[in-house]
């Protein structure tokens, strides 16, 4: 059980005074475990520097511009695979199934897919199933750092680190196809709008075996992308 994946999540996590002063420490954390390669612990330290020396409040709508409002890189990893189909809600009740098996309980505001819930459920269990489910997501964690890597954001140091970690490389085919979807800009409100306007997720009916049961691999749910 690493503390690295709750140190990752602290820094992905919308910026607010506390993590201001907190994001040094949890780069400490991150290095000291040695999990991480050293150069992307420099850009994690980058990083780091950027969210304590922000202004609050940029930081905080810069944040929402880039994580809330582009939908290319939301932070909700089954948005990559299934969008707001039908299919996510099943997916979304077997994931929760997953994380009450170990143990975790989720705050009702929170979706089981959002990568830093997803992240503190990785820091609870052993080292190499977390390897393997970050291997299992490596295509969507890796067309996000493209992505952050086009638009030269600091945030693209967390995504390096989880794929140093990952127990596998993620498929060049699965990359290409989330690649290939439009990269939304979150200052056209008109494009926003119309990709917002899709059929709502529902959350039932449906059992865990629909998406990802306890006994089944997450694989079952990332191994799609978009269409």
């Amino acid at each position: 059980m690493a503390m690295t994946y709750r140190a990752l999540s602290r820094l992905l996590s919308y910026p607010e005074a506390p993590l201001q002063s907190e994001a040094g420490l949890c780069v400490d954390v991150i290095r000291d475990e040695g999990l991480v390669p050293e150069r992307i612990v420099t850009s994690l330290r980058k990083l780091a520097v950027h969210i304590a020396g922000s202004d609050l409040y940029s930081a905080q709508a810069a944040y929402v511009d880039l994580f809330d409002r582009t939908r290319s890189v939301s932070l909700h990893l089954y948005e990559h695979v299934h969008g707001e189909s039908r299919e996510r809600g099943p997916a979304l009740v077997g994931l929760v199934e997953l994380y009450r098996s170990r143990g975790l309980e989720l705050d009702v505001s929170d979706l089981p897919d959002y990568l830093p819930v997803f992240l503190e459920f990785l820091s609870i269990i052993p080292d190499a199933e977390a390897a393997g489910l970050i291997g299992e997501a490596a295509h969507v964690l890796e067309a996000i750092a493209e992505r952050l890597k086009k638009r030269q954001s600091p945030y693209r140091a967390i995504f390096g680190a989880l794929l140093a970690i990952s127990d596998r490389p993620a498929d060049r085919a699965a990359v290409a196809d989330l690649l290939a979807i439009n990269d939304d800009d979150p200052n056209d409100l008109a494009a926003l709008d119309a990709a917002w306007e899709e059929e709502a997720v529902t959350f039932g009916p449906g059992t865990a075996s629909d998406g990802c049961p306890k006994a089944q691999s997450m694989l079952n749910t990332m191994q799609g992308t978009r269409q």
